[in-house]
């Protein structure tokens, strides 16, 4: 029903959006050379970039033709080599006048004759032709052929493969993904060598036309995941994507949540085993984070590297990772619970040495903890934004030297100091950094519970906390999955991580089939004893 009313709402969106905007049918080119070379150049006009290149083609040098192609975003070599060289050289291959100019010849000449480059089509539109030059493409514009040819020689400058900076390992692959798209897809092929991974392609954007690339692998993937998919991207109509952050908020199940229900990640062997498990992979050109669909809560304090370390200590990982998502959340909510409301829970020397920490605080602990938390906000913040050479130095010293000066100042005491800290250092933890920004968020909410009911409201708050994520779907999927619903095959890989041999089957509710990973070891065995 949620899914339901979001479609309603980008289908009313859509059409508004449709009715106040003129209608711009694509013309078809002409034809007539002159004419379609002259609506070229007026589209053109004012872009420097767009090389436009007029030569003569045939025996007798008589054909005229042209190539159009963007300075930058085509790769010029092969446009000098394979196209203007191929097309300019006299030879006596070339196919008479009578039959050059019929619809397929051309095409077929250009494909099997004289063009020596990848991938060749047709184009009859303007609207395609321009995506076409302005996506690296050339286009061959022949004097006499109703249409265009368009050859793919895209070939700009990119980042290249680096090591992730967002997902760092100890032990695995140090490659990452980069803002290319097609380096994107080929780091995924190379992890998974089957036929039955697909790779599907659209446009998003009504003035970007970003390149969005759907994953899968057909066999174990849910296909009607994939159907949600294609879906939920069709229905998206904006004029610009600039970077998945953009889709993952326009498909995401919903809205007003504070955790995320899309997965993504910058790690090309991540990705791969999210397929493997029958999950999809949303690739957007220009960013070097890829979606992954649909996401569950505990993915998101799982880590590639828990795959390549022993079970018992990826097990013993998870389990700290877990500590730390509760420290994060509720320590200072519990710090500020028990100091005001609840001191009779304490030992009497630790209460009172807090005590005498605190006899010159003029504040609660509320307003201690609210102060010191918005102050090492600010630093972090402070530290990311700064040039990279003294971000960091200036976020650790200030954060020492401000909380030894306030302490020394009396505005807090050295017991919050040490809270918060333990708690800023737990939410470091967390391998997925949208997950951290969450428990942040979320820190205050549960600080003014305990502030106001003690441990009560913190309960209350946890209560609260546990329903809202038992109502979050992610695609169609519970997001508290395998714990609610309850599956008891899939603990195998949740809170702690048995060896390889005995991951048997991929998650029950992610995958509706091809649910075997791989025989059974113990079976195997005892069946050859026998």
């Amino acid at each position: 029903m949620r899914t339901f009313r979001r479609n309603r709402k980008i289908e009313k969106l859509k059409s508004a959006t449709e009715s106040s905007q003129p209608d711009h049918s694509p013309d078809l080119l002409t034809g007539k050379y002159d004419e379609d070379l002259e609506m070229i150049k007026k589209a053109f006009e004012k872009s420097s970039d767009v090389i436009l290149r007029e030569f003569k083609i045939g025996e007798a040098k008589k054909i005229k033709a042209a190539v159009i192609y963007a300075d930058g975003l085509a790769d010029a070599t092969t446009i000098h080599n394979f196209i203007l060289e191929s097309l300019m050289n006299e030879t006596h291959e070339v196919v008479p006048p009578t039959h050059l100019f019929s619809q397929p010849s051309l095409l077929e000449w250009a494909k099997n004759v004289r063009l020596a480059v990848g991938n060749i089509s047709e184009i009859t539109h303007y609207d395609e032709l321009y995506t076409m030059v302005l996506s690296g493409n050339t286009i061959i514009l022949v004097d006499g052929f109703t249409g265009a040819i368009s050859a793919s020689t895209a070939g700009w400058e990119d980042r290249g493969v680096t090591e992730p900076s967002a997902q760092t390992v100890v032990r695995g692959p140090r490659e990452g993904f980069s803002e290319n798209i097609r380096t994107n897809t080929a780091l995924i092929r190379r992890k998974i060598k089957d036929s039955n991974l697909h790779c599907e392609e659209k446009k998003i954007g009504r003035v970007t036309k970003t390149n969005v690339a759907i994953m899968y692998i057909k066999g174990i993937v849910n296909d009607k995941v994939v159907e949600e998919v294609h879906q939920r991207l069709d229905q998206i109509d904006i004029d610009g994507i600039l970077e998945g952050g953009y889709i993952e908020e326009l498909i995401q199940d919903e809205t007003y949540t504070p955790f995320p229900t899309i997965y993504n990640t910058e790690r090309p062997d991540v990705v791969a085993g999210n397929l493997l498990e029958g999950r999809v992979a949303i690739i957007v050109d220009g960013t070097p984070f890829v979606l992954v669909v649909p996401a569950l809560f505990i993915q998101n304090f799982q880590v590639s590297e828990d795959y390549y370390q022993r079970a018992d200590i990826a097990t013993l990982l998870r389990m700290l990772r877990i500590i730390c998502f509760l420290i994060a959340l509720v320590g200072p909510s519990f710090y500020v619970a028990v100091t005001t409301y609840h001191q009779e829970m304490l030992p009497t020397p630790l209460l009172i040495s807090l005590a005498a920490q605190r006899e010159g605080v003029p504040f609660p602990a509320f307003v201690e903890a609210i102060i010191m938390e918005v102050t090492f906000e600010i630093l972090r913040e402070a530290g990311i934004r700064m040039p990279r050479a003294v971000g960091q130095a200036v976020s650790i010293v200030g954060a020492l030297v401000l909380g030894q000066a306030a302490v020394e100042a009396g505005i807090v005491s050295a017991s919050m100091v040490i809270v918060v800290s333990i708690t800023a250092i737990s939410n470091f933890v967390f391998p997925a950094y949208n997950m951290a920004i969450s428990v942040r968020m979320l820190r205050f909410l549960m600080m003014f519970l305990a502030a106001s009911f003690g441990l009560y409201g913190i309960t209350l708050g946890l209560l609260a906390l546990l329903l809202h994520l038992n109502s979050l779907r992610s695609f169609g999927i519970p997001y508290m999955a395998p714990f609610a619903p309850f599956v008891l095959e899939d603990q195998r890989d949740t809170l702690f991580r048995l060896p390889h041999w005995r991951l048997l089957s991929r998650p029950r509710l992610v995958n509706q089939k091809n649910m075997r990973r791989q025989t059974d070891a113990i079976a195997t065995k005892q069946h050859q004893k026998n």
